[in-house]
């Protein structure tokens, strides 16, 4: 059975292997309810910050590697490691928020979507992660591509320090002075990250008055055309301006003769200070030269943070089963959503869909400053397999793979938060640059020379 571990010093619930408990808690520790065959010899619920260098002695003691989980959000799953010790942060979800200096302290189980909505409180934003459930911890270790971010950047760029548990046990304070090393590489080093991140402080911006959104839908079959005409149209926008295309089954409205055909949506978000700014701001969008009459169409529709999230949930919804995967490219949208428009037609659930951002996140050099995450192409592309059925696993899974594999060759990276890295052992170093992958592993190499935290998948 579960308990508290007195004896450990720890003032939170701690599950072995084998506890009555264990199973339950197992099953919870990832939203996702595809759930990787890893099991964990030990869990440990964390009660309090403290609870954290007390888990690390414990887990050094009887010579488990540590897994670290803030939200369970990671697609493919990677607080559950095969052995050692999960220790799930998500009890630490406290926030303070210094209005004056527009600044925020917060805990790695804090939920974006919740820390949104206090700060729109107080006329104040941050880059949170597009779906609602999404912890702060591993989204920031990770780079965190947010609401957003062609404007304020990832949202790691917005880490001013951290606190960290290292290997050692030793809580230390992390900034551009202080542990620079620890400091870069909590800044994107995402799941192969090599200490454990108590607290963030980050940067917060003036809260955008007046949200607003243009959309088309079109048929999937003109996917090609439209990728060229909103990726060229996108060079007129400005840098509050979220675009992405969205490749899904259309909703029954639109086609009610082809009940199961797939659509592409071009949507288009101004984050503006006024009603009238947003509309300009969305204003290159308002003529679509395209021959084919799009399915529908919406210009310059009034929105708020709330609305985004509830669209959010609608496209991930709780209690289904997801496998994901992410590339960078050099490629033209054009061709890539051509390759994977094929692909999702021949998706074995209807519920798959694939999601590409455009300029997902600044690329100004002082907002991509020292932090471990890079962009590494010009475009980037989302395919995401969703389905119900235990029984379809496979398939799906197959099915995701196979499109990637169309799409690898064309491929210059992968977004470590979404990356599929059990794919292939290479995904995690394609992940960043080659100097940066180099700096990770002589970083690695210093504040954790005994290995007590899992790495990536591949094990380097």
């Amino acid at each position: 059975m579960s308990e508290h571990g007195e004896s450990s010093g720890i003032e939170g619930v701690l599950v072995r292997r084998g506890d009555a408990g264990y199973e339950t808690t197992w099953a919870s520790e990832l939203w996702n309810d595809l759930k990787p065959e890893r099991y964990p010899d030990v869990i440990v619920r964390a009660a309090s910050e403290r609870d954290v260098p007390q888990a690390l002695k414990l887990a050094r003691s009887r010579g488990l590697r540590v897994a670290v989980r803030a939200g369970g959000h990671n697609w493919w799953g990677s607080p559950l490691r095969d052995g050692g010790m999960l220790l799930d942060l998500s009890g630490l979800r406290r926030w303070e928020i210094d209005d004056n200096s527009a600044t925020a302290t917060v805990q790695p189980g804090a939920v974006g979507s919740e820390f949104a909505a206090e700060l729109a409180r107080r006329d104040l934003a941050f880059p949170a992660g597009h779906c609602p459930s999404v912890a702060l911890g591993g989204y920031l270790l990770s780079g965190g591509l947010g609401w957003n971010s062609g404007l304020w950047g990832p949202g790691c760029a917005s880490v001013q320090e951290i606190t960290a548990v290292t290997a050692a046990g030793e809580a230390v304070r992390c900034t551009e002075d202080e542990h620079p090393g620890l400091f870069w590489a909590a800044r994107g080093a995402g799941p192969g990250f090599f200490a454990v991140v108590t607290g963030f402080r980050l940067r917060l911006y003036p809260r955008p008055a007046a949200l607003a959104t243009t959309s088309y839908v079109f048929p999937l079959a003109a996917v090609e055309p439209v990728a060229r005409w909103a990726v060229e149209t996108a060079r007129e926008l400005s840098a509050n301006v979220e675009l992405s295309f969205l490749l899904a089954a259309a909703d029954p409205s639109l086609t009610v003769d082809r009940p199961h055909a797939k659509v592409v949506t071009v949507a288009a978000t101004a984050f503006a200070t006024s009603r009238p700014e947003a509309v300009r701001a969305l204003r290159p969008l308002h003529s679509c030269p395209l021959a084919e009459r799009p399915l529908s169409r919406q210009l310059d529709e009034p929105t708020s943070l709330a609305a985004l999230y509830d669209a959010a949930r609608e496209l991930w919804p709780e209690r289904r089963r997801y496998a994901a995967d992410t590339l960078w490219s050099q490629e033209d949208y054009a061709s890539l959503l051509a390759k994977l428009g094929d692909a999702l037609t021949t998706a074995p659930s209807a519920k798959s869909i694939v999601l590409a951002p455009v300029s997902p996140v600044s690329q100004e050099d002082e907002l991509l400053r020292n932090m471990a995450f890079s962009v590494l192409g010009e475009s980037y592309v989302v395919p995401y397999a969703i389905w119900d059925d235990p029984a379809r696993d496979d398939v799906n899974i197959a099915w995701l793979r196979e499109a990637m594999h169309t799409l690898q060759p064309l491929g210059t990276g992968h977004y470590i938060a979404e990356a599929d890295l059990t794919a292939d052992p290479s995904r995690a170093q394609r992940s960043f640059t080659a100097p940066d992958w180099e700096r990770l592993r002589s970083l690695r190499a210093e504040y954790d020379p005994q290995g007590l935290f899992f790495s990536y998948p591949d094990g380097s």
